[in-house]
């Protein structure tokens, strides 16, 4: 269940320039034919950050830019990311390339390189047609407006169908705190990060070590728990900058208010984390799994992401298949401890499974509930108080496809 608090308010049309004080911008450079393909994301000042990155141990060039701004600067005011190139697999042009960027995003803006942030996404091991970016880097112009942060969504996809925008907002000391979201994701999605990219702008007051908390916990809950093809990608990161222009007082774990902010962070993650895993890759559902009385909530969370993950489970969502030997199967080789004699499973509301023995249901039932476009599966252990949801979707002919034809 979402994590909500009592003034925590969805914003319709939101967009990642809700919060005060960011500008955004993206456009067609020329690195794909005809797609939007490079964006900019500004604060006014100098921003607190914090970011989480891919744990593949092979990571790109501009992923270790950021990384290294994130966690020895401690400060972003702008990133620029483009699509078509990850520039990974590079070596040692595609540092130089990731640099410059850097450089030159820096130099237009006049602020110093080591305040901006660089993300590609795209096909991995093609070096960077470098003329196309400089020139179009030159050209951006980063607004305030909701057509800016149209065009920064659409320029940062790959596979994606849909751009992905979320926003909250809640007051703390009196002041209306915004917090916005945008990603990218389709495939190769299976963080601890996927192949994702999330760009998160709040106008919070608060400094980089708790703002770095604080992702930590609702990454872990949102991100790290969705899976589209078990494939982790070398680019993947998720980054918040916090510019303080909202001017609460600084949030910190003794703030009384800081579950609350917490909170909305969740909410935003939350809703990015299901709009990557219901655009999966030829996707036509989203699956929810949820897993109650684990021993712990850690080990709720491995077997709902395991349930969720399986291309058994998957295929069966796909075709219809009310087919609960696979849900019970993954159930078994998740790696936590279980008892296997006490296993309930329910597809939609319907009880399929009860201590581990079968239910008699309606298996037509089953199946129209299998046609809708967002699919729930419970599994209760009746062994402790740990709970856990893990997001992903089917898997479809077309997912084949487009990964078969991903480079032509």
């Amino acid at each position: 269940m979402k994590t909500t608090a009592i003034n925590i308010k969805h914003i319709s049309g939101n967009n990642i320039v809700s919060p005060i004080g960011f500008k955004a911008a993206g456009m067609h450079c020329g690195i794909k034919h005809k797609k939007n393909d490079l964006a900019i994301l500004v604060s006014e000042v100098p921003a607190n950050v914090a970011g989480v990155f891919t744990t593949n141990v092979i990571q790109a060039a501009p992923l270790l830019v950021t990384k290294d701004v994130v966690q020895q600067t401690g400060k972003m005011q702008a990133i620029i990311v483009n699509s078509g190139n990850a520039n990974a697999c590079t070596g040692k042009q595609g540092m130089k390339d990731a640099y410059l960027m850097q450089e030159k995003t820096a130099e237009k803006l006049g602020i110093a390189p080591e305040l901006v942030g660089v993300a590609s996404t795209g096909v991995i091991g093609e070096q960077m047609r470098m003329e196309p970016i400089v020139k179009g880097i030159q050209e951006l112009a980063p607004a305030a407006k909701l057509e800016s942060s149209i065009l920064f969504s659409q320029a940062i996809l790959t596979t994606d169908t849909v751009t992905k925008n979320t926003a909250y907002s809640l007051t703390i000391d009196g002041k209306t705190i915004t917090i916005a979201g945008t990603a990218k994701g389709s495939g190769m999605i299976e963080p601890n990060m996927a192949t994702m990219l999330g760009f998160i702008t709040t106008d919070a007051n608060i400094e980089s070590i708790h703002l770095q908390g604080a992702l930590k916990t609702v990454t872990d809950l949102t991100f790290n728990s969705i899976t589209v093809d078990g494939d982790t990608s070398t680019n993947d990161m998720v980054v918040v900058m916090a510019n303080g222009m909202a001017g609460n007082d600084s949030l910190t774990p003794a703030h009384p208010d800081w579950e609350a902010f917490v909170a909305a962070l969740q909410n935003v993650s939350q809703d990015l984390a299901k709009m990557i895993a219901k655009d999966g890759e030829g996707a036509t559902k989203l699956i929810e799994v949820e897993v109650k009385g684990a021993v712990s909530d850690i080990e709720a969370r491995k077997i709902a992401k395991t349930v969720v993950g399986s291309p058994l489970v998957k295929t069966a969502v796909f075709g219809t298949d009310a087919n609960w030997g696979r849900i019970i199967a993954a159930v078994g080789y998740s790696g936590a401890t279980i008892d296997p004699n006490t296993i309930t499973i329910e597809i939609g509301t319907t009880k399929v499974v009860e201590n581990s023995e079968p239910v008699h249901f309606s298996e037509d039932d089953i199946i129209l509930y299998l046609k809708q476009p967002e699919v729930k599966i419970v599994v209760d252990l009746h062994q402790g108080n740990g709970n856990g949801l893990a997001w992903g979707c089917d898997l479809t002919y077309d997912y084949v496809q487009i990964n078969a034809t991903y480079r032509t």
